[in-house]
């Protein structure tokens, strides 16, 4: 435990960090989740309104440094092939 003042406030606001990190996290999961269950079931409107979501919070992501920006294109890339191989 640090004994300097500031160095416990980094402590404090370190901890704050890396919970609104995995917030950002688990929310992306999620919605990749629930984009990935949409296609499974086939139900074209669910997977539309699930790839909007997940395309969202993936950019958001790479923005925040959550995600590389390579890994949240290819992800976006690979959403766009499956939601498009749905209409055929």
């Amino acid at each position: 435990m640090p004994n300097i003042k500031s160095a416990k406030k980094r402590v404090e606001i370190t901890s704050i960090k890396t919970l609104r990190n995995r917030m950002a996290k688990t929310a992306l999961k999620n919605s990749i989740k629930k984009f990935e269950a949409a296609v499974a079931t086939g139900d074209k409107a669910a997977a539309t309104a699930a790839y909007k979501v997940a395309v969202k919070r993936i950019d958001r992501a790479a923005n925040k440094g959550l995600v590389h920006i390579n890994k949240a294109a290819r992800k976006k890339s690979q959403f766009t092939l499956k939601l498009n191989a749905m209409e055929a």
